[in-house]
């Protein structure tokens, strides 16, 4: 028995093979996890759909692998050594064959199918003349009687001959139509001859983040809203009651903080909680908030998605913020973790940093950045003070939304964030 395979998700079709956890001679069973398997940006483990004694592992790591193609090959423990693997010269065992796309007929071709031509052909007044009203070469027919002489079944044979080579060209058209246009190769560079150098190959994640990154730069038109808001009540909040929260084993952060101004700030601009369905040419407005947050990890940017952040608490969110941000860096955030989101934020606050642009995930429509906060000298009722400043950066999609609506909705949020309310971070 072969387990193959099964299919991952909506429009997952194929995953990297990141680890193979069996080997020849193990004795499985059911739903044991026999690979992990990387698609998009989680990694997944896979289970058997049977019980048995491996007989051949055909993937190893770095491997891809598509829906339905095999992994293991199984067979009960009461079977022989011959039964375990496939017979040889058998189907299963064969590689699998690589499907040109069909050729047009060539000259060359055209000559090897029909027979060299007959300077006079032998054929009955009625053969000719049938030749003639369907437009025939009868120097090209060849002929089945004696003396090469032609007959009706011979002009059949010859003008299905010519239906193959017609049908060749056209799936040739057909699929040459349809393949995609490759675009020049990149040109390649001999970077040593200038010094030495260290080339390591792009990993799997990474070049799902390159792929999601050029994507979404090309097909949305970006915009991007700078300003500041003055944090120093909401860290002043943050300070005041982390004791508590550290009581309930929890370490309170700004980003739940942010995310409930957040939320409050989409409820009242809900077209920043949307996404362009561009097949039905609408605006699909969502009653729901699930906000991804954009977390660093040694492998690369992962976004997972907090669920209705406006239906929990701060304590809530700090919980689910923390495990979320671990998953994510021990790669074991699953792939409906990572879907579903109708807004994101990128905090770079614990890095540096100020301004920055961020790309807009799609299919939603608007991402917040903020930077790292710093002291600043404002004036506030005509004498100097002293504030924390966090930069903000909003991208948004300008196929839905105008510069005006943006302006608000930052005008909005720096509000949020500068009056938050006591009551919402109180235990």
């Amino acid at each position: 028995m072969d387990v193959k395979l099964p299919k991952l998700g909506e429009g997952a079709d194929s995953g990297v093979v990141v680890n193979v956890f069996v080997k020849e001679g193990d004795t499985i069973a059911r739903d044991q996890t026999i690979i992990e398997l990387e698609n998009e940006k989680a990694v997944a483990g896979i289970p058997s759909t049977a019980a048995g004694v491996v007989a051949r592992v055909h993937v190893k790591a770095g491997d891809k692998l598509t829906v339905g193609q095999r992994i293991l090959s199984l067979t009960s423990a009461g079977q022989t050594d011959a039964a375990e693997s496939p017979a040889a010269g058998s189907d299963d065992d064969k590689p699998p064959v690589e499907v040109e796309p069909p050729a047009s007929a060539s000259s060359a071709e055209v000559e090897e199918e029909m027979p060299v031509r007959v300077a006079a052909p032998v054929a009955s007044p009625s053969v000719r003349k049938l030749a003639r009203e369907l437009g025939l070469d009868l120097t090209r027919v060849r002929g089945s009687e004696p003396g090469g002489r032609i007959v009706i079944a011979d002009l059949r044979a010859y003008i299905q001959r010519l239906q193959k080579l017609a049908a060749g060209s056209k799936a040739a058209a057909a699929v040459a139509a349809a393949a995609p246009v490759k675009s020049t190769p990149a040109e390649q560079i001999d970077f040593s001859k200038w010094g030495p150098v260290v080339k390591k190959p792009v990993t799997p994640l990474r070049q799902v983040i390159a792929r999601r990154m050029w994507e979404n730069w090309n097909a949305i038109p970006h915009v991007t809203q700078f300003d500041e808001a003055d944090f120093t009540r909401l860290n002043e909040l943050r300070k005041r009651f982390s004791p508590a929260y550290e009581q309930k084993g929890m370490r309170l952060t700004l980003t739940p903080l942010v995310l409930k101004a957040l939320v409050e700030t989409l409820k009242q601009h809900p077209i920043f909680n949307s996404s362009l369905d561009e097949a039905a040419n609408a605006v699909v407005f969502k009653n729901y908030f699930h906000i991804g947050i954009a977390v660093d990890t040694e492998q690369g940017l992962i976004v997972p998605v907090i669920r209705d952040v406006d239906k929990k608490s701060v304590m809530d969110l700090a919980q689910e913020l923390e495990q979320l941000a671990q998953k994510a860096r021990d790669r074991k955030v699953s792939a409906d973790e990572l879907k579903g989101g109708t807004f994101t934020i990128s905090n770079q606050g614990a890095i540096g940093g100020a301004h920055f642009t961020p790309i807009v995930n799609k299919p939603e429509v608007a991402i917040l950045g903020l930077g790292r906060g710093a002291m600043k000298p404002i004036v506030r009722e005509a004498k100097f003070e002293a504030r924390l400043l966090t930069p903000l950066a909003l991208s948004y999609d300008h196929r839905v939304i105008d510069g005006g609506a943006a302006a608000r909705f930052m005008v909005d949020l720096v509000a949020a964030i500068q009056e938050f309310k006591e009551a919402v971070v109180k235990l």
